[in-house]
């Protein structure tokens, strides 16, 4: 089920292109709906390294199993230097799709077609992957009994509590790591169409 987010977006593009075709022929600006839409606070939001180490001490701290605090860590390290899409991308990785000596994941599908690509591992993804994918030369990154599709499907409830237990934002969730990414790429590269590529993006206002 798509989240408000995703939502609110879809409303904003949609708004953008009704916008942009409102001036032709048999269409007035006048019969261009208006949408009611929230603050984007999930875009403002980041969550970056001292969020990340809020989170992390947190989620000790709540007395999880051990490998429910590692599959957690984990994935929050994963999100943070990849930028991929938690459910489409993330939980979805197979240890067919990592490149160990170039140190490449593949993304084969996406949420669009531009969001096949390759993605660099940093030296902390690196490891990882590496642990979670020791002697597999195949299957999910992440793999689950509880699913029908075998492999992880989220972490919400997990996020939610070791979010409230560190006192950061409830508009903070785990999609803001991507957009701390892409920030954090662009300012340290300068290139706009380079984290577009590694992030899947077509469209530079997303």
């Amino acid at each position: 089920m798509p989240t408000i987010f995703v939502i609110e977006s879809s409303l904003r593009r949609a708004g953008r292109s009704l916008c942009r075709t409102g001036s032709g022929q048999g269409c007035t600006k006048q019969r261009v709906p208006k949408f009611k839409l929230l603050p984007e606070h999930e875009r403002r939001l980041r969550l970056d390294d001292e969020a990340e180490q809020k989170l992390l001490v947190a989620a000790r701290a709540c007395n999880w199993k051990p490998s429910t605090f590692e599959l957690f860590r984990h994935v929050i390290i994963l999100a943070r230097d990849t930028g991929m899409r938690n459910r489409r991308e993330l939980y979805r990785i197979r240890v067919e799709n990592l490149d160990w000596n170039n140190r490449i994941i593949f993304v084969p599908d996406s949420k669009t077609a531009d969001g096949r690509r390759m993605i660099p591992m940093s030296d902390r993804v690196c490891e990882v992957l590496r642990t979670r994918g020791e002697g597999k030369c195949e299957g999910w990154l992440f793999p689950s009994n509880r699913t029908k599709c075998g492999h992880l499907t989220d972490v919400a409830k997990q996020f939610r509590i070791a979010r409230a237990k560190a006192g950061l934002p409830k508009d903070l969730v785990l999609y803001c790591s991507r957009h701390d990414y892409g920030t954090r790429v662009l300012n340290n590269t300068g290139n706009l169409a380079a984290v577009m590529k590694t992030m899947g993006h077509k469209d530079d206002g997303t």
